[in-house]
């Protein structure tokens, strides 16, 4: 099985836990990954639930830098930092895993033009501006959702895409995701969002948010969070959600986004970490879903954005 996951909170585990990426007790490290073949991963930076008084969003940004640069270094033999499409490329068929860097609400950076660029020379590829609160960029689902990209929205996502950086619309508000979707031309994504259809949530996409995802060809990563999948959680309910967006013409546009480490202890039936990641996969197959569909679903087109949006 090869794997191409949207979204993971790891580095923010790290950060609040002091461990590493190799072994540790959150959802997923590279020893219990070594089954995957292929494996890309964006990573996010994270702050929100980790701040503490008199740390700064910016300070916790900096310190997840700082160890996910350290995890690269001291497991060099197993995974690489990729800024591209095509070093990822090169670090499969070197046999090691590819690390791309996201953010998680663009409060990180300041919500800045400066910080964009910053983040941007740092190696960061995608970035959701927002996450639960708005900022003065957009409303989320949560929190001014009548609120789409604001003036100072538009010119960060518009840099975005100058940057070949992949915007994130998972917790934007609606009107904000169809303000993306007018400034951008080519493929985004929904790192983490599972079908509203499905499971009422308000984090979930709508069938008219997925077709628009489809049209500038872009991803919707399958969340494991039970909160969004809706009961019984289970693996078939996983399928359930990818079947729903599949039935909505997404073969090339489904992908995974399993929150994991940020889903930690709320994940489906059977499923506790990267380690279980597989049992999707082979249920698919279980229940006559081709191999070529299944791995496109896995890898290929989270793969082939990638490819097509991160080019510098």
């Amino acid at each position: 099985m090869d794997l191409f996951d949207g979204h993971c909170d790891t580095m923010t585990r790290c950060y609040r836990y002091g461990y590493g990426i190799r072994e540790n007790f959150g959802n997923q490290d590279l020893t219990r990954a070594e089954y995957i073949g292929k494996w890309g991963q964006f990573f996010a930076l994270f702050a929100d639930e980790v701040l503490k008084p008199g740390v700064t969003r910016r300070d916790v940004f900096r310190s997840e830098y700082a160890i996910f640069q350290r995890e690269m270094e001291l497991n060099r033999d197993r995974i690489v930092q990729c800024r591209t499409g095509a070093e990822a490329q090169a670090a499969f068929a070197a046999g090691k895993r590819a690390a791309f860097l996201s953010i998680e609400g663009a409060d990180l950076i300041d919500c800045t033009l400066d910080g964009l660029q910053e983040a941007w020379e740092m190696g960061v590829r995608a970035i959701n501006p927002v996450w639960n609160a708005a900022n003065i960029l957009c409303g989320t689902t949560e929190d001014e959702a009548g609120k789409g990209l604001t003036a100072e929205g538009k010119a960060f996502v518009r840099k975005m895409t100058d940057l070949h950086m992949l915007v994130d619309v998972s917790h934007m508000s609606d009107p904000g995701f169809w303000d993306v979707a007018e400034l951008v031309e080519g493929p985004f994504m929904a790192s983490h969002s599972c079908s509203r259809a499905l499971c009422g949530h308000v984090r979930n996409l709508t069938d008219d948010m997925f077709r628009e995802i489809v049209r500038h060809n872009g991803v919707a990563g399958i969340n494991m969070y039970r909160t969004f999948l809706g009961e019984p959680t289970t693996v078939d309910t996983v399928i359930a959600h990818m079947e729903h967006f599949l039935s909505l013409g997404g073969e090339k546009n489904v992908c995974m986004g399993g929150d994991l480490d940020g889903c930690y202890d709320e994940m489906p039936d059977g499923i506790d970490g990267i380690q279980d990641i597989g049992k999707i996969y082979d249920r698919m197959l279980q229940r006559n879903y081709s191999e070529e569909l299944v791995h496109a679903i896995f890898f290929d087109n989270m793969t082939r954005v990638v490819n097509e949006v991160c080019t510098m």
